[in-house]
């Protein structure tokens, strides 16, 4: 075994290209002819040889030499190659220095969000700008601890937003596997959370579902004394059940009156990044009666490029608050019925009374297909049968709204 003093006194031998000084268990210091002294170590990774360099003499002195061999040798025991082991170190260390929460999170937003639709990339910003940057932003995010992220999201709890502490904490998590899968840190302690937040209950869209209770709103709606614009919304909303942003911001352009068609622009659904840029149109058919009310309404509005311009001006749509208020002087306020609820009180009467098919259903409703499979292959949309839908829904609308007998729903 090698002692301090040969370290020092070591030389390279006249005319050989290096020198070896052999310690023990395969460490050995290595002289060249210019003085240069290198500690290594040999070892066997299945069966072959290879070595791993240790450090620099007299930087790596005799005993860290040891140390340094005996890690490693370490790790070969554990089953890892000691040098792909402190390559991987190297390469996480240098990824993590100086990288705080709010640099990943920039990079990992500036990654996804292109795939996101617009709304999405609002929302997932302003969970990391309002919610986690001001408290978290600029801790190093591999030392980040689960108390830590834990307690910056029950800020959002303390303050009664129990959905949207549950969607920050869905955008940490983002955050955070991609910080694991990009080696910036060691864990997911978002992960650690789930269970940690006070549970927030999902909330449905008032909706009528009792025939008879539904005829007398229709009569509300058909005799509401607001503006004409107002009140055609009102009148198709029922009748089309479309999403009320769909039908707020619908354009005179995406009419086929003639053929009694509307096709709703892919980049007005509610779809994917993706589904907005290259998708197809929705299309809805429409029944003669709402033929009727848009063609009346095409006198008021249809010199310009909305259904339903605003006050504001032509370029902008009325506002969902335009609508909710209209239902509220009815008599039907939000947790009553809402503008959207009328696409569930189609896809319950549709169903259970009308007995119509629920695949056409939906996609009348235009919702995506659940099984990705089914998404890959089937383009399926019932026009033809959605047309014959769509008619005898009106007319059994208006049999509501005239006050006919009704058909009490199925029970299961």
């Amino acid at each position: 075994m090698l002692t301090d003093a040969q370290c020092r006194t070591a030389t390279c031998t006249e005319g050989k290209l290096r020198e070896r000084l052999t310690d023990s268990g395969g460490l050995y210091l290595e002289v060249t002819p210019n003085g240069r002294k290198r500690w290594f170590w040999k070892f066997y990774p299945n069966g072959k040889e290879s070595r791993m360099a240790l450090g620099t003499y007299p930087a790596v002195g005799l005993t860290a030499a040891r140390k340094a061999r005996d890690a490693a040798k370490l790790k070969k025991d554990e089953g890892f190659n000691p040098v792909h082991a402190r390559q991987l170190d190297r390469i996480k260390q240098a990824m993590n220095e100086g990288e705080n929460f709010e640099q990943v999170a920039r990079e990992w937003y500036g990654k996804k969000s292109p795939l996101w639709s617009p709304h999405h990339q609002t929302r997932e910003l302003r969970n990391l700008e309002k919610d986690l940057f001001p408290w978290i932003g600029k801790r190093r995010i591999a030392e980040i601890e689960p108390v830590e992220l834990l307690q910056t999201v029950r800020r959002v709890e303390a303050r009664g937003s129990l959905d949207v502490a549950h969607r920050v904490l869905s955008t940490a998590r983002g955050v955070f596997a991609y910080a694991v899968a990009s080696g910036k840190a060691g864990r997911n302690v978002a992960i650690d959370l789930k269970g940690a937040l006070t549970p927030h209950k999902a909330r449905h869209f008032a909706a009528i579902t009792d025939p008879a209770r539904l005829g007398e709103l229709l009569r509300a709606i058909k005799g509401y004394k607001g503006g004409p614009i107002v009140r055609a919304a009102l009148q198709l909303a029922p009748m089309l059940f479309q999403r009320p942003t769909e039908l707020r911001a619908a354009e005179w352009a995406e009419f086929d009156l003639d053929g009694a068609l509307w096709s709703i622009q892919a980049k007005r659904m509610k779809r994917t990044y993706d589904g907005k840029e290259n998708g197809a149109p929705h299309l809805v058919p429409l029944p003669t009666q709402a033929v009727t009310i848009l063609r009346e309404l095409h006198h008021l509005t249809g010199d310009g490029a909305l259904l339903f311009p605003g006050e504001r001006g032509k370029g902008t749509p009325i506002s969902d608050n335009t609508l909710r208020a209209a239902l509220q002087t009815l008599g039907y306020g939000s947790e009553v019925q809402s503008i959207h609820g009328f696409r569930a009180t189609a896809r319950t009467l549709l169903d259970e009374l009308l007995e119509f098919d629920p695949l056409m259903i939906e996609a009348q409703l235009a919702h995506a297909v659940k099984d990705a499979n089914g998404r890959a292959y089937n383009r399926t949309t019932y026009i033809k049968q959605r047309q014959e839908m769509m008619q005898r829904w009106a007319d059994y609308l208006d049999k509501l709204a005239a006050g006919a007998d009704v058909i009490e729903l199925r029970r299961a």
